[in-house]
């Protein structure tokens, strides 16, 4: 079949649907639209993702990993250790939400972004960023807690009932805080960790072992073993939920670059992973952007991601003669309406141009 034939082909291809105008022409104005936006927004981002959850600066010396100066176990828990008492549950002998945030809860500053005076990796993660120590696996009941470190200690025992608790914060709860801001960006950075932010750091590393460990484990972190939350699956994607703990709800986590080439996506949309491209020429492009259309619904379906795919396969001149026939095409729809013979001689020279085009 010669390139004229086939292009007839995939005009023609959908059923006319009377009282409707063409969804062939719909098809048409979709796709030149769509085709231009995604010509002239590019396929990807080139600048760095703003990091609207990073942490602040911390204080000169406190989480320096020695206690000196005027440093103690109220003003720096991570140089000094937690002071006696603190973990046992009673906010009680002097503790405040700065000296020990395990049982008082974390003070109101915390997760406003700004890592202040009084604040710490130790009692303000959130603000401040994890501690040193924390993420290597091995809890340090000396300057460690739940509250602090939960990805190496563990969940706090209120962290699950689906109330955000004074000693929660998006950071060691997310399951009931919600995730924090920057989650979901794409980029795991601190103080995100595998606990409090899936979607960008991937799952913890027992996760997927079919055994929910209620320790750190839960369904908004590891639906996998412990099974979906009750919310997932109601179509709306709320509260806490991303999608790594509701993908029927938010859609597949896209996670780039990690490794691994998942199953949706693609060498335009994660060439690190995936690989890169080979260039198509018009023809191609052309026919991969009829096959995001869908012209058997009233009205015509599309997908923005699908097409923008299709246009990023070919080479800049490629890109350049496919958008001159999406622009013919769609001046045109006025006097051809959906007939793809009109079409296909109003635009003649922009077709044949297109197809003519070398990378």
């Amino acid at each position: 079949m010669g390139h004229t034939s086939r292009l007839s082909f995939l005009l023609r291809s959908g059923r006319h649907r009377p009282g409707f105008l063409s969804a062939r022409a719909f098809a048409w104005s979709a796709l030149a639209a769509l085709a231009g936006a995604a010509l002239g927004a590019g396929c990807g981002r080139s600048e760095a993702w703003d990091d609207f959850g990073a942490a602040g600066p911390e204080p000169a010396a406190c989480g320096n990993g020695v206690c000196d100066g005027g440093e103690d176990c109220g003003s720096c828990s991570p140089d000094c250790g937690l002071c006696d008492g603190c973990g046992d549950g009673d906010c009680a002998g002097g503790e405040s939400c700065a000296t020990c945030a395990a049982d008082c809860g974390v003070c109101a500053t915390c997760g406003d972004g700004a890592c202040d005076a009084s604040e710490n990796c130790g009692n303000c993660a959130a603000d401040c960023g994890l501690c040193p120590g924390c993420g290597d696996g091995a809890c340090d009941p000396a300057s460690e807690a739940c509250s602090s470190c939960p990805v190496d200690c563990g969940l706090c025992p209120g962290c699950g009932d689906g109330a955000c608790g004074s000693a929660e914060t998006c950071l060691t709860c997310p399951g009931d805080c919600g995730v924090c801001a920057s989650c979901g960006d794409g980029s795991c950075t601190a103080p995100e960790d595998c606990l409090s932010c899936a979607p960008d750091c991937g799952a913890c590393a027992p996760c997927g072992n079919g055994v929910c460990n209620a320790a750190t484990e839960s369904c908004f972190s590891c639906p996998d073993d412990c099974g979906r939350c009750p919310s997932c699956g109601d179509g709306a994607c709320s509260g806490a939920e991303t999608c790594a703990s509701c993908a029927t709800d938010c859609g597949d986590c896209s996670v780039c670059p990690n490794g691994v080439c998942e199953d949706f996506e693609g060498c335009t949309s994660c060439p690190s992973d995936c690989g890169a491209c080979e260039p198509a020429d018009c023809l191609e492009v052309i026919t991969c952007s009829f096959s995001c259309l869908d012209v058997n619904r009233t009205p015509p379906g599309f997908s923005f991601a699908c097409v923008s795919s299709c246009v990023a396969r070919g080479c800049a001149d490629v890109q350049f003669f496919v958008d001159e026939v999406l622009n013919c095409a769609f001046a045109a729809l006025p006097a051809c309406g959906g007939d793809p013979a009109c079409l296909q001689e109003q635009c003649g020279v922009e077709l044949a141009a297109c197809i003519g085009a070398t990378c």
